[in-house]
């Protein structure tokens, strides 16, 4: 990854950090059990689906391109 990449993808965490610690219980950071609870839960119910679509979505276009074809090519 470039640096200009990597720049911008410590600038969204940090963004996304902040949302999440907005909406996580206050009590649930007063211990180190309730953090690693509370970046699990997250993980799991957040980011990791988003992730997971991302690059299954990623996955089925490179597929697509090594096909060399597309839905609307195939119809012609």
């Amino acid at each position: 990854m470039n640096p200009s990449k990597e720049a911008r993808l410590r600038a969204c965490l940090a963004e996304l950090s902040e949302l999440l610690y907005e909406d996580t219980d206050p009590n649930n950071l007063k211990t180190l059990e309730g953090i690693e609870k509370s970046v699990r839960q997250h993980l799991l119910e957040t980011v990791g689906p988003e992730l997971g679509s991302f690059l299954s979505n990623r996955s089925q276009a490179k597929r697509q391109e090594g096909n060399g074809s597309s839905k609307v090519a195939s119809e012609s």
